[in-house]
């Protein structure tokens, strides 16, 4: 065998590596400038309406519960309403034109918002459904609505759940005067219930030891323990 010709045999296997070498690298660099494509097409897709609300109310509920934080501070002063508040504001209005009602029934729910508005700040009071004894959920409710309603609501919060008269309302279509129902004690059925305000704001009497308030239906707590809603007062019938 000549010498030297095992020294020369390595030079093609040599060749044949760096070739699929250099193609891997091409393959690569291919793969990222098509992510890259991929990425910059993905940011520059507008959000939906329903996802600019949804993104909106996150970040109202945030808010909320660092203005709680921040009220405990004496030295803090409330600030202006952002852009997320504004917008939710813009599709509740939005929602509420859609949602025409009549005089009649505008003046009922007039009524019922002034009796429970009436009740801020008195006692929980376990049973209570009057407002020189204080009240219970379900109690403060009772004595708000049934002043304009033909037939008496039930008594409980989860009779007034289960109550086949009450017309279900999805979450998206909540309206001024619902009622909001909650499972807080994982028993079957509605053991709370509030009701809502409108602008993500429903009225409740919470429970022994706390008074009758406003709270944000948004807030982590309340929507891990949301059950649904129903609609008492309407245009074609009350009750």
């Amino acid at each position: 065998m000549p010498s030297g010709y095992a020294g020369a045999q390595p030079a093609p296997v040599e060749r044949e590596i760096t070739q699929q070498e250099r193609a891997l690298q091409l393959r690569q660099q291919n793969r990222e400038r098509l992510m890259a494509k991929v990425k910059k097409r993905a940011a520059v897709v507008p959000l939906t309406p329903q996802q600019k609300q949804r993104e909106a109310e996150q970040k109202r509920a945030e808010r909320a519960r660092n203005r709680e934080m921040l009220a405990m501070h004496s030295r803090w002063q409330p600030g202006t309403l952002g852009g997320s508040d504004a917008l939710w504001r813009r599709s509740q209005s939005a929602k509420a034109k859609k949602e025409r009602v009549s005089p009649q029934l505008a003046s009922r729910l007039r009524t019922v918002m002034e009796r429970l508005k009436a009740q801020l700040g008195k006692p929980y009071v376990w049973g209570g459904h009057h407002p020189l004894e204080g009240f219970d959920c379900s109690g403060l409710v009772f004595y708000a609505f049934n002043h304009v309603l033909e037939r008496k609501l039930p008594r409980t919060a989860n009779g007034m759940y289960q109550d086949p008269h009450l017309k279900p309302v999805r979450a998206d279509r909540l309206r001024r005067g619902d009622l909001v129902f909650f499972n807080i004690n994982q028993r079957p059925g509605a053991d709370h219930v509030g009701v809502y305000l409108g602008n993500g704001e429903f009225i409740e009497a919470p429970r022994r030891g706390l008074t009758i308030r406003i709270s944000q239906l948004t807030d982590n707590f309340w929507q891990s323990h949301y059950l649904g809603a129903r609609r008492i007062l309407t245009d074609e019938a009350t009750l």
